[in-house]
């Protein structure tokens, strides 16, 4: 590939295809997530990396190396191995004195660092310390948020959206009964957020709400955090017109999701309208009365 006035153009067909893989589209593939730990890990961290890895699989690259770098000071290693990876997610695992068992979270807008949440891990068990059975790769999971502060603290939104994001997996136009059997549990609750993983224990057809706790399971505490801007924040959600849905017009919906219709119509005219032919309401024989006469009035004899 040859670079003119900041322009890549392909020499080969391999390149050009790789240059149409990474260019904007209408509707984009599924988000990719790089999972790495910095300069100073310890065994939680590291295992913690690798149970959130198997949860992301296949959508994940785990970077088994050290990269000396501090995301809050300095994000241009992150960007870097962003673009190289085609990753606007990314999981940040470190271990100091100061900070310790550090988790951070965050995504990228444009290959640039969008938003980035710092979670202390407090208490964590492993997919290995619960001996239960686990579920396929590639599994899509049901997210469950329970806590008041995700809709009225700003942070919190964001963390949550952020969290959406992270686990959501690939969309889909609809979701088989039988295919619910991975659960992500999320609490915010007295400043600690709690992370939980189930699966569904039912084997019916029809699925039952018994679940069975698998790990890896987490309590974080929130430490630092990295919010976009209002303005940047609304330019990264900014759909394109063609996946727009058009508005209909005349349809309306209520807040259960019910479809209203108005028909318009012209002016009826009710003394042309057929009605059910009755003796009640047949015209009788008798004298017209015209506007400007009195009507007679019968002469009684007293």
């Amino acid at each position: 590939m040859t670079q003119l006035d900041g322009i890549v153009k392909p020499k080969t067909k391999r390149s050009k295809r790789f240059l149409e893989s990474r260019a904007p589209k209408l509707i984009e593939d599924v988000k990719n997530t790089m999972i790495m730990k910095g300069g100073n890990t310890s065994q939680t961290v590291t295992t913690a990396l690798t149970d959130i890895y198997s949860l992301k699989k296949p959508n994940a690259v785990l970077y088994k190396k050290k990269n000396i770098t501090r995301p809050f000071e300095d994000s241009t290693s992150l960007e870097f191995f962003s673009k190289k990876s085609d990753c606007s997610l990314f999981l940040f695992g470190s271990h100091n004195k100061k900070r310790p068992h550090n988790f951070i979270f965050g995504r990228m807008f444009d290959f640039h660092v969008l938003d980035m949440f710092e979670l202390g891990i407090e208490k964590f068990i492993s997919l290995s310390q619960i001996k239960t059975s686990k579920f396929p790769e590639g599994t899509k999971p049901m997210l469950i948020f329970a806590g008041e502060v995700f809709d009225t603290d700003n942070e919190y939104k964001r963390l949550k959206s952020l969290l959406i994001d992270f686990f959501r997996g690939p969309t889909v136009p609809a979701v088989r009964l039988a295919g619910l059997e991975h659960v992500l549990h999320f609490t915010a609750l007295e400043g600690k957020i709690y992370m939980r993983s189930y699966r569904r224990k039912s084997g019916c057809r029809t699925p039952r709400i018994e679940l069975e706790e698998i790990g890896p399971s987490f309590d974080f505490v929130m430490r630092r955090t990295h919010l976009a801007s209002d303005d940047l924040y609304k330019l990264a959600h900014r759909q394109p017109k063609a996946l727009k849905p058009k508005k209909k017009k005349n349809i309306s919906h209520d807040v259960f999701g019910t479809s209203f219709g108005r028909v318009h119509m012209q002016k009826q005219d009710l003394s042309k309208l057929k009605t059910r032919k009755m003796k009640g309401l047949r015209k009788r024989k008798g004298e017209v009365v015209n506007e400007d006469q009195e009507p007679k009035v019968a002469k009684v004899e007293s």
